[in-house]
């Protein structure tokens, strides 16, 4: 009895053993593991911080890329007009308006910006009128009016069949900023919801700021005559809900004008 309990305690004592080995290879397994697992996590780490730093200097690219796109688009509407010494005032002005009235509409972001950038455009078209006619102090007789006119398809041509989508939007808004509510304007003689939104938006913008500003042919008229002209325009002229707007955020649209005044 006592020999078997001895070899039983042999037994035992080799198993221990060879449990304790097993469990210190185990371990030395799980330790190695343990390093390749921190190595690789490491190398994720600075996989991911490169990724983060790539990514960065990329979109700091595309942003650079897009201000180089606007700034040039900016110089090239003021090439086109450069004779008209408000001319860069007037468009930072009436873009800015047009944003704001695009923004309080609800228009999404990206095309509130589109807006912003396509609207400095709508005149772009005047490179193809006669000085004599764009810089002439008195009223413009029908012929001359007539002529006038044309600058909204001519800035339709030259915005046309681009790729880009502001160049598209400002393509629309050269040829429809000067259509009326009612179907009086020019070129097409579009009403209503027929005028696209964009198009309805910078008359307003546009017409405000002109009213507002000197001209050759006037000088600027106040404020508070400016907003009364554009309200009983409200239907005829614009477009009532956009005219709405602009009428509950006139102190915001004065601000603007303000502040690019001192610029």
């Amino acid at each position: 009895m006592e020999k078997n309990n001895l070899k039983d305690g042999l037994l035992n004592s080799d198993q221990l053993e060879k449990y304790a080995d097993d469990l210190a290879k185990i371990y030395t397994s799980e330790k190695e593991k343990t390093k390749e697992l921190e190595a690789a996590n490491q190398q994720l780490v600075k996989f991911a911080d490169d990724l983060n730093r790539t990514f960065s200097e990329l979109k700091s690219a595309h942003k650079e890329l897009q201000q180089s796109y606007i700034d040039t688009v900016h110089r090239l509407v003021l090439a086109s007009e450069y004779k008209d010494e408000d001319t860069g005032d007037h468009i930072v002005r009436m873009s800015r308006y047009s944003e704001l009235l695009a923004e309080k509409r609800g228009l999404p972001v990206n095309e509130v910006q589109d807006i912003l950038y396509a609207a400095p455009m709508h005149d772009i078209g005047k490179i193809g009128i006669p000085d004599s006619i764009l810089m002439k102090p008195g009223k413009l007789t029908d012929a001359e009016f007539e002529i006038m006119k044309t600058h909204t398809t001519i800035g339709a041509k030259i915005l046309a069949d681009s790729k880009a989508e502001i160049l598209q939007l400002a393509q629309r808004v050269a040829v429809t900023h000067h259509e009326k509510w009612n179907g009086q304007g020019y070129p097409h003689g579009l009403s209503e919801d027929k005028i696209p939104l964009v198009g309805r938006i910078v008359s307003i913008a546009d017409v405000f700021d002109a009213l507002t500003s000197k001209r050759p042919y006037k000088d600027p008229f106040p404020v508070e005559v400016a907003v009364d002209i554009i309200e009983k325009e409200q239907g005829e002229h614009f477009d009532p809900e956009v005219v709405a707007i602009f009428l509950e955020n006139i102190d915001t649209i004065v601000e603007i004008k303000s502040e690019v005044a001192l610029v």
